[in-house]
C-alpha cells in the first residue's frame, strides 16, 4: 500500500471526488463533462489521473480522457490486453437488439453533433431512424435498453420518454462505447444497409482525422 500515500495527503473533498471518480468508473465506464461536470474537472487533471491511474493499476485497469469530446473512459491496462480471463472482463455484451439501437444512436449523434451542443433527439427521431433500417423492437425492449444505456452514460433522458417527443440527450461517449472495427462489423451483419452505414462511418472518420 506505500504506493497509494498520495491518498493520505488529500483534502477531504479531493478524497471524496477521488473515491466517486474510481467507483462511477468501474459502474457505468464512462465519466462524461456534460453529465458530471466536477467528477469530469477531477479526472481530467493531470495529477488527479495520474493518481487514479495508480490505484486502478492494481486491478488492470486505466483511464483514458478525451479532452476534445470531454469524456473519461475506462480502459483495460495494456499490459493485461492479453491476459487469460482478464482480457474481456470489463466489457458488457449488448444483445443484438441493443446494438442495432446502439447504431442508430449513434448515427443520430453524428448527424446532430455539429450543428447543437449540446445533443438533444426525440423518441419519434429514433422510431423514424429505426424504421429506416427495419429495426422491429417492443416498448419494454426499448424501454430495457434505454435504462441501460443511461446507466452507461451514453443517453439520458426524463419522465416522457414513451412519448414520441420525449426527450433522449445524447452523449459524446456513444463514439467511444465500441471499438470502430468492432462497429464497423456490427453495422455489416446487423443493420440492413450496412454499406450506406459505413460510408457515413467512414465520412465521420475522415472528418476526425482531418480535425485531429
Amino acid at each position: 500500500m506505500d504506493d497509494f500515500n498520495f491518498m493520505k495527503t488529500m483534502n477531504e473533498e479531493d478524497a471524496y471526488l477521488f473515491k466517486r471518480c474510481i467507483r462511477k468508473m468501474l459502474d457505468a465506464t464512462f465519466i462524461v463533462a456534460d453529465k458530471d461536470e466536477k467528477l469530469y474537472e477531477f479526472i481530467s487533471s493531470e495529477s488527479n489521473q495520474f493518481d487514479v491511474n495508480m490505484y486502478l493499476a492494481a486491478i488492470g485497469y486505466k483511464v483514458v480522457v478525451d479532452e476534445r469530446m470531454k469524456v473519461a473512459m475506462l480502459q483495460q491496462a495494456d499490459e493485461d490486453a492479453e491476459t487469460v480471463g482478464l482480457k474481456r472482463i470489463n466489457l458488457y455484451r449488448f444483445d443484438t437488439k441493443q446494438v442495432k439501437l446502439l447504431m442508430v444512436l449513434w448515427l443520430l449523434y453524428l448527424e446532430r453533433m455539429g450543428y447543437a451542443d449540446p445533443v438533444h433527439i426525440t423518441v419519434g427521431d429514433i422510431m423514424d431512424k429505426c424504421s429506416i433500417y427495419q429495426i422491429n423492437m417492443k416498448p419494454a425492449e426499448f424501454k430495457d435498453s434505454y435504462r441501460i444505456f443511461k446507466k452507461f452514460s451514453l443517453i439520458d433522458y426524463g419522465d416522457d420518454l414513451l412519448t414520441e417527443e420525449g426527450n433522449v440527450r445524447l452523449y459524446a461517449s456513444l463514439q467511444f462505447c465500441m471499438d470502430i472495427e468492432q462497429l464497423k462489423q456490427v453495422m455489416m451483419e446487423y443493420a440492413p444497409g450496412g454499406e450506406t452505414l459505413e460510408t457515413e462511418q467512414d465520412e465521420f472518420l475522415e472528418s476526425e482525422d482531418m480535425d485531429g
